[in-house]
């Protein structure tokens, strides 16, 4: 598929990916990490394409995707945050510019977690993530002006609408 990268580049970033054995696979996350290393090493090429904003909130841009994979650019507009959550699928998220901050959470029954840890994720960042978690956090963009960050989950965008499984609410620990 192609999305704002271009058909080639697209393709090319797909094939990299190696989902020929799934998308929880040892092998497929490191591949999923080269690619994000490789993108997030170019930050130029992702800050020139035509993406998607959304004041006080983040906007999601499909660079890539095929039926295994999705491959999104998320630009965080000043004060965005994402809900309490964890995944469905393989998560592996890389920084292009700006700072996010990640709450790790941990689930005290099926709705509620308490906050466990936090870090400030700046350009350059990668991380990927199995979804034998559980993996609960939020990622917020309390910093001044836009972030980006480069997310690739292993699910085929035309049959989830996300990569979100469960949502939390958080509670004092």
């Amino acid at each position: 598929m192609q999305g704002f990268l271009g058909e080639e580049r697209s393709g090319a970033v797909l094939n990299a990916l190696q989902t020929h054995e799934g998308t929880c696979s040892r092998d497929y996350l490191a591949a999923a990490r080269a690619v994000l290393d490789e993108l997030v090493a170019i930050p130029d090429l992702i800050q020139a394409l035509p993406l998607l904003r959304k004041q006080g909130g983040y906007a999601r841009n499909l660079l890539a995707g095929n039926e295994a994979v999705s491959v999104w650019a998320m630009v965080w507009g000043e004060g965005a945050t994402t809900c309490i959550h964890d995944h469905h699928c393989s998560c592996c998220f890389g920084m292009v510019a700006g700072v996010l901050t990640e709450t790790w959470y941990r689930a005290i029954d099926a709705s509620r977690a308490v906050p466990t840890e936090e870090h400030e994720r700046q350009a350059g960042y990668v991380a990927c993530m199995l979804p034998t978690g559980p993996n609960i956090h939020r990622m917020q963009n309390r910093g001044v002006g836009d972030a980006i960050s480069i997310h690739i989950y292993g699910y085929d965008h035309h049959l989830h609408d996300s990569s979100v499984e469960t949502e939390y609410t958080a509670v004092a620990g």
